[in-house]
């Protein structure tokens, strides 16, 4: 067989997105980020989803997105540090003022998640307050 007759071999295409094109589960970043922090209100309707929703939204877009990466960490840190203030509450309820701080703790997740998710939808970035910086 000449080299005429021979048919080229073809590459097969793959497509690469450039990181300007980037849209986790299909959404601009800055909407994603805003459901990110959102999401933490799952567990309204379905339990535990508060807390593997934004996990798995961090998880599975944190390495092609540094936006979405930071969003995250943050959005995990203050699911931990609530943790803990609940925790401590819930100790503190044997001295009386532990229903008071449960409350406020409450009061605090709900008034900061809204805010993360304005800001995010907003393109900027928001760290908790109150918040102990676990993941850096």
């Amino acid at each position: 067989m000449s080299e005429e007759n021979a048919t080229p071999i073809e590459e097969p295409q793959v497509e690469i997105i450039p990181p300007n094109d980037f849209k986790p589960w299909g959404m601009e970043i800055n909407q994603f980020c805003t459901f990110m922090h959102l999401s933490q209100f799952a567990s309204f309707f379905v339990p535990i989803a508060g807390l593997i929703l934004p996990i798995v939204m961090w998880s599975t877009n944190k390495d092609q997105s540094e936006q979405v990466n930071e969003h995250g960490k943050s959005i995990l840190n203050w699911m931990i540090s609530s943790f803990i203030y609940y925790v401590v509450s819930f100790i503190l309820m044997f001295l009386l003022i532990g229903f008071i701080t449960v409350f406020a703790v409450l009061i605090c997740s709900i008034i900061f998640t809204i805010m993360g998710a304005i800001k995010a939808n907003d393109g900027k970035m928001y760290h908790y307050p109150l918040t102990i910086r676990f993941i850096k």
